[in-house]
């Protein structure tokens, strides 16, 4: 059943030859991005309860790295079914899934008893999160327009944000109310993910899918709805004409030697922006914050003002992403953060307080750069024939590196302390090289103009 919003605010875009239905669009774009809400959630809500895990299940730093890491392991086994579900029964039904999975975990950590029961469920919190992670943008890239792309995929981005800011803030209202503040930290996330089922129910199948299904009057008609009978007449070919000879979802497809230089580039981005080390002020601020001498009612207020500057610079990188390009928010991002890592290690070293505008500063560049433009590159660089496969390789990679990350951080830091920094300046001096030397400009090309330049590699 697909969403029935009105059509009364179509307009004409300069960009294309079509009337495009920008309400139909940004509606169904921002349903589907409640995914990203949830990611959102249940990746900040460990930094507000973790002070509380410590006490309640004595947690040492290994255990602490894995109770915070275990939602990574089980995001890459999300992945794994998600690109699964996603190719043989659609994209919706992954979502669905994914917020019902959603639902019950969040239900599910409220009521720990244990220490592994919690790490088990937060485990399969993270299966949601690696389903979403993955099918969200993917599905918006599929539906939005090659103008609009840029920003409908940054939709799924604000909406990671968003989770961030509230949850944020729901743990610092809670941070008073007893020993068992963190179980109503991790159960009132079953709210929003019953929502984000509710809303999946009403969305429309990705029109690139039914046409790879055979299912093509019901593709036209999807076609139509977001860009008029035009858009189905020059789209639909072009669509049909890229999945030509496809059979079956392959990963070793996704390897073959046409589709190994996108694959390669996609883990490649997947990989640098999470080893670039921002995502451990996110899960780790109140750790980091102790270590100057913040007082508990501080670390968590941090967390706030975290999640404030990465909202404010995601509406930024939204503006941007199809103005300026992918790549120079690309470039701008990781050689910033080289050289604010090596400042943030001057300020911890000396015990100032002031290292708190220089994470922000951090937080805000990560946000406006490498947090979205990594998703919406994702989402653009693979071919029709092998996206659910490649797209389920990057996004592994991506977990498995967040997982490295914050798993490795507790330890890293008792033992080097601020010099750790260190180490994430010189990942994003080498990612930009990377990006300087491997990335492509992809804003304003359909997908299959995208998988035409990516053959040429």
């Amino acid at each position: 059943m697909a969403i029935n919003f009105s059509t009364e605010g179509i307009e004409t875009t300069d960009s294309a030859k079509h009337r495009f239905n920008t309400p139909y669009i940004l509606g169904i774009s921002f349903i589907s991005a409640l995914g990203g809400y949830l990611f959102g959630f249940d990746f900040a809500v460990i930094s507000g309860a973790l002070p509380f895990l410590q006490q309640q299940f004595a947690l040492d730093a290994y255990w602490e790295g894995f109770a915070t890491g275990s939602l990574a392991l089980g995001a890459i086994v999300g992945c794994i079914v998600a690109g699964s579900v996603a190719e043989k029964y659609g994209r919706k039904p992954g979502l669905l899934l994914a917020a019902a999975i959603f639902t019950l975990s969040s239900l599910a950590m409220a009521f720990a008893p244990g220490r592994d029961f919690f790490i088990g469920s937060r485990f399969a919190a993270g299966i949601g999160v690696g389903m979403a992670s993955m099918l969200s943008p993917m599905y918006i890239s599929e539906i939005s327009p090659a103008h609009l792309r840029g920003r409908m995929v940054a939709i799924n981005q604000l909406t990671i944000v968003l989770g961030i800011l509230i949850t944020n803030l729901v743990n610092y209202t809670l941070r008073n109310n007893g020993d068992d503040a963190w179980r109503w930290m991790f159960g009132l996330g079953a709210v929003p993910a019953g929502l984000f089922f509710l809303g999946a129910l009403f969305l429309p199948e990705s029109p690139r899918w039914l046409i790879k299904s055979g299912k093509y009057d019901i593709a036209k008609t999807i076609l139509e709805k977001i860009g008029g009978k035009s858009f189905v007449a020059e789209s639909f070919p072009k669509i049909a004409d890229s999945l030509k000879g496809y059979t079956k979802m392959s990963y070793k497809a996704a390897f073959s030697k046409a589709v190994l230089p996108a694959v390669l580039l996609g883990i490649g981005l997947a990989v640098f922006q999470q080893l670039c080390g921002i995502n451990v002020v996110f899960n780790y601020a109140p750790k980091i914050f102790e270590s100057i001498g913040a007082s508990q009612d501080d670390q968590l207020l941090q967390t706030v003002f975290i999640g404030g500057v990465n909202l404010v610079f995601t509406l930024l990188a939204m503006l941007l992403v199809d103005k300026l390009g992918r790549k120079p928010l690309m470039l701008l991002g990781s050689g910033s953060l080289a050289v604010l890592y090596i400042v943030v290690v001057k300020m911890l070293g000396a015990g100032s307080p002031n290292v708190a505008w220089f994470l922000l500063s951090a937080i805000g560049l990560y946000a406006m750069s490498l947090a979205p433009v990594t998703w919406v590159l994702i989402s653009e660089i693979f071919p029709n024939k092998v996206r659910s496969a490649a797209t389920t390789i990057a996004v592994l990679s991506l977990w498995a590196a967040y997982f490295i990350l914050v798993f490795t951080f507790p330890v890293l830091f008792d033992k080097l302390k601020d010099n750790t920094f260190y180490i994430y300046s010189a990942i994003c001096a080498l990612g930009f090289l990377f990006i300087l030397t491997k990335v492509r400009e992809t804003k304003g090309k359909t997908l299959e103009e995208l998988e035409g330049i990516m053959n040429k590699r």
